[in-house]
């Protein structure tokens, strides 16, 4: 199956020539401008249903046959796109039962987009004869290269056909025997055993909602509605067009639906990126943007994504949607490159008319023409992509992993204990991704139940929640010489959030870490502790395990309350490997200093020999090295040794001015050139 991977790097994005289909003289404006902006790409079709089958069984593929033709003809591919995300009128109207029964048991008007029911055999059929329709007509046509599958899934249904889809999926879970169910989800408190799997409803405020294994079960099975649903949109596509590969747009750290799940089923990862740079803090915001480029490029082993939408200007669903500085378009574009994308695509290519996104950013903007700031980045970002063209298909090599598990932020988020206001899981996760980035080293993100070997280091923050076989993962990975950390709150439940017996981390880990918790401490905001390591002392925040040493080496004490001098970071040498525990919650310093030694002791490469200036992202993809300014000042670059400028073909060395919102490309020079 193709990848979808290619030799250039595809630059488009969402048109909809559908909305301008009584004027189409815009259709033949539209060409020429993507011509002058270096566009190779366009993605149709996305929200096209009530013009594709304006009738029940009546289907109009002219038009899209004349686009896809005129696209084509001036050498533009074409993503095509299921219409399923938004359905017409019609079908709401005939068969209401495809719409959504929101939790509090009302089921929705016919209305906005994704309000549809995923379990509906009436909308599941219907989506399945458009897209049968679609792929028998583009059959063999050489403008398509990829299907777009429905657009951004989300939300859930809770009417009576998904209870009852929900029940089934826990039949299935639990053997067809409730009372396993019983047992998994600790029945017996607050008089909770079932006698039949009837009786069980998907978790509402107004019903069942202190569950924490139901409510497990539930995102679970949602997520696996999504993916079935999906298999059933691709299935025709499949059959009809088996060459074609298939994507669907996932949403940024969106946690209704286990991307990392998901990811198995598409042919090439996709998401949509939309940092926000004007909170004040664009070197953060670099660093979020960067981790989700991590996120959705490990789903899929390293491979290379798309990043399928982006904004060249400005977006309007913030509540203050305020335009970005010069360059800002460009050098999002040139970060994706760098974390594994083989694709800029925007959100949207011409500005609609009306409609709740009509001030969404775009290529082209009201006035239609090219005479626009925004229109003259664009088309110097695709002139600069097709001198890139040699960096599409390249991957980075990761020698650091951090385990970020979507079902393991579900789970931190609906245990009820310790601090119930400071559980942001994948903010913890990211504070331990900060120092590899500031220091130029590629890290991928994997969920618990991955591939461990082939990672000097692995981090697992907050692994409250621990699956089937991970213990078993953990202890071999450390045994055969693996470098191991957890922190607070680990290996504490089983997947359905039943506690481990016997005292914390679970079981052996015990052992393999050296260590016991005896308990965990709350702290409020105003009240901040002290803690050891090395010669420094740092802010204990939020939550600290008291732990016992069981033979672990003891790094660093608690300096506060009752257990002051007792270990809040411990290391065991376990066989050939090394566990590390980090008992505290710290805003970051700690994870800095102490990820500086992990890179040092393990010998970890960055993707340069120089100390890099704060602000600075640098990324190495193949032999391609990416310097990216986020700061909002110059900075000064020092290349130790020759590099040549990817893009302009001139020598780099030595102190190098960079100013903010700039970027390089470079590549080590060979001494032969």
């Amino acid at each position: 199956m193709n990848n979808g991977s290619s030799s250039h790097i595809v630059y488009g994005g969402d048109y909809n020539p559908d909305q301008w289909i009584k004027t189409k003289e815009v259709w033949d404006e539209d060409i020429r401008l993507m011509k002058l902006a270096h566009i190779n790409s366009a993605t149709v079709g996305i929200f096209a249903w009530s013009l594709l089958e304006p009738q029940e069984g009546v289907f109009d593929f002219d038009w899209l046959d004349e686009i896809v033709e005129k696209l084509y003809d001036n050498g533009i591919s074409v993503i095509l796109a299921t219409p399923s995300g938004a359905r017409p009128p019609w079908l709401s109207e005939k068969y209401p039962e495809v719409l959504r029964v929101e939790e509090n048991g009302i089921r929705n008007e016919y209305g906005v987009r994704h309000n549809h029911c995923l379990t509906s055999p009436v909308y599941r059929e219907k989506v399945s004869i458009i897209n049968r329709k679609l792929a028998e007509h583009f059959k063999g046509n050489p403008a398509i290269k990829m299907w777009h599958i429905s657009n951004e899934y989300s939300g859930e249904c809770h009417c009576p056909l998904c209870q009852e889809a929900f029940r089934k999926w826990l039949k299935k879970e639990y053997h067809n025997d409730i009372n396993e169910l019983n047992d998994k989800w600790w029945g017996g408190f607050w008089s909770h055993n079932y006698t039949d799997f009837s009786q069980i409803n998907s978790p509402k405020s107004r019903g069942e909602n202190h569950v924490s294994a139901l409510k497990l079960c539930w995102k679970r099975f949602v997520t696996d509605s999504h993916i079935s649903f999906y298999e059933n949109e691709i299935a025709p596509l499949r059959e009809l067009t088996p060459d074609i590969p298939v994507t669907t747009n996932f949403m940024n750290m969106y946690d209704g639906i286990d991307y990392q799940k998901f990811a198995s089923h598409v042919d090439t990862v996709s998401w949509d990126n939309y940092p926000d740079w004007s909170n004040g803090n664009t070197a953060r915001t670099a660093i979020n943007t960067a981790f989700a480029h991590d996120v959705f490029r490990s789903t899929k082993g390293g491979k290379p994504f798309y990043m399928m939408e982006s904004t060249p200007s400005v977006v309007n669903w913030r509540q203050v949607n305020k335009i970005p500085s010069p360059g800002t378009q460009e050098i999002t574009s040139i970060q994706a490159l760098a974390y594994g994308s083989d694709s800029v695509q925007y959100f949207q290519w011409r500005k609609s008319r009306g409609g709740h996104e009509k001030y969404h950013g775009a290529v082209v903007g009201h006035d239609g023409t090219e005479n626009t700031r925004v229109f003259s980045e664009a088309a110097h970002t695709g002139e600069i992509l097709e001198k890139l063209s040699d960096v599409a298909g390249k991957q980075s090599e990761a020698e650091v992993a951090i385990i970020c598990d979507w079902e393991n932020k579900w789970a931190t988020d609906f245990f009820c204990g310790y601090n119930n206001n400071r559980r942001d899981y994948f903010d913890e996760c990211k504070k331990w991704y900060i120092p590899f980035y500031k220091a130029g080293i590629t890290v991928d993100i994997i969920p618990e139940d991955a591939d461990y070997s082939g990672y000097k280091v692995i981090i697992a923050p907050f692994l409250y929640m621990l699956k089937d076989q991970t213990e078993e993962r953990i202890t071999s990975y450390i045994k055969n010489g693996g470098c191991f950390v957890s922190t607070y709150l680990f290996g504490v439940t089983d997947k359905d959030d039943r506690c481990f017996l016997g005292g914390f981390p679970a079981n052996g880990l015990k052992d393999v870490f050296g260590i016991s918790v005896e308990e965990t401490d709350a702290l409020p905001d105003d009240l901040i502790y002290k803690a050891s390591f090395g010669d420094k002392f740092y802010d204990v925040r939020h939550i600290c395990d008291i732990i016992r040493p069981n033979g672990a080496q003891i790094l660093g004490e608690y300096k506060s309350d009752f257990y002051s001098g007792t270990p809040c970071v411990t290391f065991n040498k376990f066989d050939e490997g090394k566990a590390y525990c980090v008992a505290f919650r710290n805003e970051g310093d700690f994870a800095r200093d102490f990820c500086s030694m992990l890179i040092e002791s393990n010998r970890i490469k960055s993707a340069v020999n120089f100390n890099i200036p704060d602000g600075i992202g640098i990324r190495k993809r193949g032999d391609f090295i990416f310097v990216m300014n986020f700061s909002n000042e110059m900075k000064i670059i020092p290349f130790p040794i020759y590099y040549t400028d990817v893009i302009t073909g001139e020598l780099v060395f030595g102190k190098t001015r960079l100013e903010a919102n700039k970027y390089l490309i470079v590549k080590e020079k060979k001494e032969n050139e």
